[in-house]
């Protein structure tokens, strides 16, 4: 019997530069195995806070695992769930 895997979610985001704290939006997701039932807010241009709304969501059971700001409007976040 195989072993079931972690769900990775890989999201890059960016904020738009020229308006100070804007929202921070999805510019590009990658997903490892399943992100259901979040999938719907997982599109580029989304907002973050939306798809990590979902995806933090106690009964769903992602977590943050790692988060990098690679400028003052980019950064990226990796999520993992556990079967």
């Amino acid at each position: 019997m195989a072993v079931k895997q972690d769900d990775l979610v890989l999201i890059t985001w960016t904020r738009n530069p020229l308006v100070p704290d804007s929202a921070r939006r999805i510019a590009s997701v990658r997903i490892i195995g399943s992100a259901k039932p979040c999938r719907a807010q997982l599109v580029p241009k989304g907002l973050l806070i939306n798809a990590l709304n979902c995806l933090l969501d106690h009964d769903i059971g992602f977590k943050v695992v790692y988060s990098k700001k690679t400028s003052n409007i980019s950064g990226y976040l990796l999520l993992q769930r556990n079967p």
